[in-house]
């Protein structure tokens, strides 16, 4: 089985760093990490990953944006996305069904659970690598 290489376009510099942590140890994927959109659109094209984990809200190109960047590009129009997203408003929901995204990940998360729940929602092979269970 091939390793997964996932990009992570989020402008939260360390909780960037955790989630690579958790994905690189955990999931034993790769993980490239973009602090911005517009890096993040430049990544995704020219590294093609197996999945991108998209914030919504980042200063310079919100998630939306990018998210419409990335289907309009016909290197990355297949790309699965999942959204982070530390809001509840139900119109994330709908506007992300109809934007195609393969689910959404809600922020704060249990660092221990990231892993099993990216796996479930693009129907990944997972075995866990680490056993590891919460104090």
């Amino acid at each position: 089985m091939s390793s997964k290489h996932i990009l992570l376009i989020d402008d939260e510099k360390y909780l960037s760093l955790v989630i690579q942590t958790c994905l690189v140890k955990l999931g034993g994927w790769s993980v490239s990490i973009a602090e911005s959109g517009q890096d993040g659109l430049l990544k995704a094209e020219t590294e093609l990953p197996d999945a991108i984990l998209l914030d919504i809200m980042m200063a310079d190109l919100d998630g939306w944006k990018v998210l419409e960047h990335l289907r309009a590009n016909p290197k990355t129009e297949k790309i699965p996305v999942i959204l982070l997203t530390a809001t509840s408003n139900p119109v994330v929901k709908s506007d992300s069904e109809q934007l195609q995204v393969a689910g959404i990940l809600a922020k704060p998360f249990e660092p221990l659970q990231l892993v099993p729940q990216i796996a479930t929602l693009l129907n990944w092979d997972y075995k866990p690598r680490l056993n590891i269970s919460p104090p």
